[in-house]
């Protein structure tokens, strides 16, 4: 008999032990709800993204005309807009060339854009053997060369044509400096520098 009565009170001291301890759970639950953290600073709700698109999207921009005609002889024409108001031209061929084998490509072309203010911008354009030209309202116009500047640069140029001159008429009546000639424009051709060739 004192067995059961030992046992029964272990069972109800176990129950109380148990319902003070459900009771503290809830007060703490109840507790993080109206106080999120100790600092009482407000729990920042992530959302996740891991199952979303993460990829960046930018603005579809069409192709309302596209044309190319390519001819045997390396000459082309091609045009092209966009749905952004981009328009462009080109056209191209091979023009013979004393120091290049191959010729020298020979681009004409004009294109047009709408600028962030809203202005139209066109510009024309050559390359060829002399570069990249381009000329429009926009770019700016450089001043005009001082006319005693423009002097000296032509006496510059003058004295280099007949130094070239004096090189080739040497080179007529001397193969051994004929070959010296042709070995420095090869070099120049490539970006190299040999030295002068009048005193050699």
């Amino acid at each position: 008999m004192q067995v059961l009565i030992l046992l029964a009170l272990c069972a109800l001291s176990c129950q109380a032990q148990h319902q003070h301890h459900n009771q503290h759970h809830q007060q703490q639950q109840q507790q993080q709800q109206h106080h999120p953290n100790v600092n009482n600073i407000p729990r920042d709700e992530k959302h996740d993204h891991r199952h979303e698109d993460a990829r960046e999207t930018s603005t579809w921009i069409p192709i309302l005309k596209y044309n190319k005609e390519q001819s045997e002889d390396g000459s082309y024409k091609t045009e092209y807009e966009t749905g952004n108001n981009i328009v462009h031209e080109e056209t191209g061929f091979l023009k013979d060339f004393d120091t290049n084998p191959n010729g020298v490509l020979v681009q004409h072309g004009q294109y047009s854009y709408q600028s962030p203010e809203g202005t139209l911008v066109n510009v024309q354009y050559t390359a060829d053997e002399n570069g990249f030209r381009a000329t429009g309202d926009h770019i700016p116009t450089p001043p005009a060369i001082p006319e005693e500047i423009q002097k000296g640069l032509d006496q510059i140029y003058a004295g280099i044509k007949l130094q070239q001159e004096r090189l080739e008429q040497r080179a007529k009546s001397d193969p051994a400096f004929a070959k010296k000639l042709e070995e420095r424009r090869v070099a120049n051709q490539n970006g190299q520098y040999i030295g002068l060739l009048e005193n050699q």
